[in-house]
């Protein structure tokens, strides 16, 4: 997919999260890569970049305060080879970006791994009876 393509996804991606979620969403840099770096798989344990579709670094909101001025801003990358090896088509790269985006961003508000997929199983649940 072409790039330009792909950062229009990332875009419309965030402008689909709630209103009252993108106006608290500070201090964070969203960036779009091809592949992880070895500092990212090393950082989060992974061997295979391939594996990777997101990461969020920074200081969680709920870990802000006092001495926490004067700080670089978070960071969510988007891993855009990771991303269209395991969705093949454009309609499921969206939907993947889609989740990989609204993942990041939990992250940024405090959300664990464990609480984020627990998070994701039931917004899973609640899209399908939406469609039923």
């Amino acid at each position: 997919m072409e790039n330009l393509v792909f950062e229009k996804l990332v875009k419309e991606s965030i402008l689909e999260l709630p209103k009252e979620i993108r106006q608290k969403i500070d201090n964070c840099a969203l960036c779009i890569e091809q592949r992880p770096s070895a500092e990212q798989l090393k950082k989060v344990g992974i061997r295979y970049s391939g594996s990777l579709l997101g990461l969020y670094e920074g200081v969680p909101k709920t870990a802000y305060g006092r001495g926490f001025g004067m700080m670089l801003p978070d960071k969510i990358t988007i891993f855009q080879e990771s991303i269209e090896r395991f969705a093949r088509t454009p309609e499921a790269i969206k939907k993947l970006v889609r989740n990989v985006v609204w993942h990041e961003v939990a992250h940024h508000f405090g959300f664990n791994e464990k609480q984020v997929r627990e998070m994701e199983r039931r917004r899973g649940k609640e899209k399908k009876q939406t469609k039923d």
